[in-house]
């Protein structure tokens, strides 16, 4: 008898134990941060870039508007950076020293990404409405478009190496800078006309518009451009990579049969 009055005082503790334990406080879920004020609507006369036999470059022409639920906020205006980039690849710099009367090559940096093509068209200049630390986190600027370094860096600074291929690719018209070339008005319309030059390899380029007000990116827009070869154009680049040695040998014939052709017409030239 005792033995059960025991037991059940045991199970009106437990009981009232597990009644009286804290109930663990439910967490709040983490809200969402809200979208920006103002939003870009944008297009572009076209998404895709054929490269033919006669490719001697595109425009693409690029145009929005601004989205806003609220009046024009006061303060700086606003400001529109349009980028179109290439596919990215690795690339080694050379820095070329003279020795014993000839320039040969000597110290190297190698580049782990860098656009084939890179172009950045503004609405005002560009160190007046962007700020550094902004351009550093979107690599804005024609500066911060390579994206790493491969291996170690054997040399001091590896800033003459990136600034020397920028001046190489901007004479070869691949990168380029077009400050004020982007029309906006009254701070709800904007168009962009990017050129595209004949140099061009294939790839899906990207384009990025960029809202900013008082250095600040506050909304971006990304769209793509496919640029591919046809044609001619086409059959040659997957002939040389699908099957090079009959790409080799047809470029032996064809050298050998112009080279033929211009001996004869020089001696059929020469005969009196």
């Amino acid at each position: 008898m005792r033995g059960r009055i025991a037991g059940l005082l045991l199970l009106v503790l437990a009981c009232t134990a597990s009644a009286q334990s804290p109930v663990p406080p439910i967490e709040a879920t983490p809200t969402a941060d809200p979208p920006p004020a103002e939003t870009v609507v944008a297009g572009l006369s076209s998404d895709s870039v054929a490269i033919t036999a006669s490719f001697d470059g595109s425009d693409i022409l690029i145009y929005g508007a601004i989205k806003r639920e609220t009046p024009i906020p006061p303060g700086p205006p606003l400001q529109v950076i349009v980028t179109v980039e290439a596919p990215s690849r690795g690339v080694t710099v050379w820095r070329k020293e003279r020795k014993a009367g000839i320039w040969v090559n000597a110290e190297s940096v190698r580049i782990g990404a860098a656009p084939g093509f890179y172009a950045v068209a503004t609405s005002a200049a560009l160190d007046d409405i962007l700020l550094p630390e902004w351009d550093s986190r979107y690599r804005i600027s024609l500066s911060h478009a390579m994206r790493a370094f491969a291996g170690q860096i054997a040399v001091e600074s590896a800033v003459p190496f990136t600034e020397a291929l920028i001046r190489i690719r901007e004479d070869q018209g691949l990168y380029r800078l077009d400050e004020g070339s982007v029309s906006l008005i009254d701070q709800t319309l904007f168009r962009a006309d990017v050129n595209l030059p004949a140099n061009l390899v294939e790839g899906a380029y990207k384009t990025r518009i960029f809202l900013l007000r008082d250095g600040q990116v506050i909304d971006v827009f990304v769209a793509p451009i496919n640029v591919r070869k046809v044609g001619l154009e086409r059959w040659l680049y997957r002939l040389a990579f699908d099957q090079p040695f009959l790409y080799g040998l047809m470029s032996l014939a064809v050298a050998v049969f112009a080279g033929w052709g211009a001996s004869a017409a020089f001696m059929k030239l020469r005969r009196p």
